[in-house]
């Protein structure tokens, strides 16, 4: 995770915690003169639109006043959706025996993206089945993760 994503999670968990949601995740994303902030948030129960507004009214009002963004952004509050993305190696631990995609900082084996069943996770190791075959990799190495879905 980036520095900024972290000090935006550290800022923000209390407040939308103390609304009685998780805070999955945060992606800021850059793209040209505005950027986007997603904060993904869960409950239990579900997600609906209205537990969204309420975050995000939640969220405006600590960035207003704590002002950790210096260019133009906007905010998105979602829930993390069917291709939940994968931010702490409890989301990992979460998703053993699901499909995930993921892409490393630090390349393994000369690859960056795996896509393949989670066997495991212990130890900040998630341990990934691809076509057959096993690898290891540390979770502080993985840039992006998401569940992939399924349908059947």
């Amino acid at each position: 995770m980036a520095k900024l994503e972290e000090k935006l999670t550290e800022m923000l968990n209390p407040g939308v915690e103390a609304l009685g949601f998780e805070l999955v995740g945060i992606e800021f994303v850059r793209a040209g003169k505005h950027s986007i902030l997603r904060v993904f948030i869960d409950h239990e129960n579900g997600i609906s639109v209205d537990n969204c507004a309420d975050v995000s009214h939640q969220v405006s009002a600590i960035l207003d006043v704590e002002d950790p963004i210096s260019t133009e952004y906007n905010l998105e509050v979602s829930s993390p959706g069917m291709d939940r993305p994968l931010f702490k190696e409890k989301h990992y631990v979460d998703s053993v025996g699901e499909v995930v995609q993921v892409r490393l900082s630090m390349p393994m084996d000369d690859r960056r993206n795996f896509k393949g069943k989670v066997l495991a996770c212990d130890n900040g190791v998630v341990s990934i089945e691809v076509d057959g075959q096993q690898f290891q990799l540390a979770v502080a190495n993985i840039e992006k993760g998401n569940v992939v879905p399924t349908f059947e």
